[in-house]
């Protein structure tokens, strides 16, 4: 079974057409998304057609929650860019939009077969603003954990890709479709990567094999979609964006070589 994560799209309509037509080349047999799916990016509504289109299941992300709440959003990041982007978002998307973000779960359990359990969530199973990392420490990742059990657990929030062992359990994070950060935690403006990123979990023959997926997008079409959009803070957003040469154009993207494979 092969099981696609995708996370942290933020209204990057662009970064997310690359990425599911990566993951229809991949042939996979499920896709779940992460959470964070329409603000800060300049075609929220079009992202959010395209996920009830695909009908996936999807766990809410700390920024459906700010939408819904304003106040929640400003005590969380109480810049005036941060809330104006809030409510541009909002005013591009329907009731329908709206309702259907609601639906969204906290986390969701999948069984992958008898023996092997997927959890997913947004920043962890408890909160969807808490930030689980690499260097996460043990002690404080058991508090995270508390009361929740899987084989392998997956989230997204902090947009860089990473997989970790704790306890048995196999921890992975998606990255970000939208906006793929360079490194987590940040002190000034974070920058942005220039591809899009998802994750494939393969459960075949008693192994558990994990696809960190990189896949190149068009920078120059994202950029004239942004400044079309008329989002607040166009130009910064995009000069956060770094400029080096993003990967190889092939068909099936660029892989990370962080294919893990695990004995059952």
């Amino acid at each position: 079974m092969r099981v696609a994560l995708i996370s942290d799209i933020h209204g990057n309509y662009v970064s997310l057409q690359a990425v599911l037509a990566d993951i229809e080349y991949q042939k996979v047999d499920e896709i779940i998304c992460l959470g964070d799916v329409a603000t800060l990016g300049p075609q929220p509504s079009k992202v959010v057609a395209t996920l009830k289109t695909l009908g996936c299941p999807c766990v809410i992300g700390n920024h459906e929650t700010f939408l819904f709440d304003i106040e929640l959003g400003r005590a969380y990041m109480n810049e005036p860019w941060f809330i104006d982007s809030l409510r541009w978002c909002l005013d591009r998307l329907s009731k329908s939009d709206l309702e259907y973000l609601r639906t969204y779960e906290p986390f969701l359990k999948f069984q992958l077969d008898p023996e092997v359990t997927l959890l997913c969530f947004h920043g962890t199973p408890r909160s969807n603003i808490e930030n689980l990392f690499a260097v996460t420490p043990p002690e404080l990742l058991d508090d995270m954990l508390d009361g929740h059990t899987a084989t392998i657990m997956a989230g997204g929030h902090t947009h860089v890709q990473m997989m970790r062992q704790h306890n048995g359990i196999l921890i992975v994070n998606a990255g970000s479709v939208g906006m793929p950060f360079e490194q987590m935690p940040f002190k000034v403006a974070p920058r942005i990567l220039p591809w899009a990123e998802y994750t494939i979990i393969n459960w075949e023959r008693g192994s558990v094999g994990v696809e960190l997926r990189r896949v190149p997008i068009d920078m120059d079409v994202l950029k004239q979609t942004a400044f079309e959009s008329g989002m607040p803070e166009t130009s910064d957003w995009i000069q956060n964006w770094i400029t080096f040469s993003s990967p190889s154009k092939s068909r099936s993207g660029y892989t990370r070589a962080l294919k893990i494979i695990r004995d059952k």
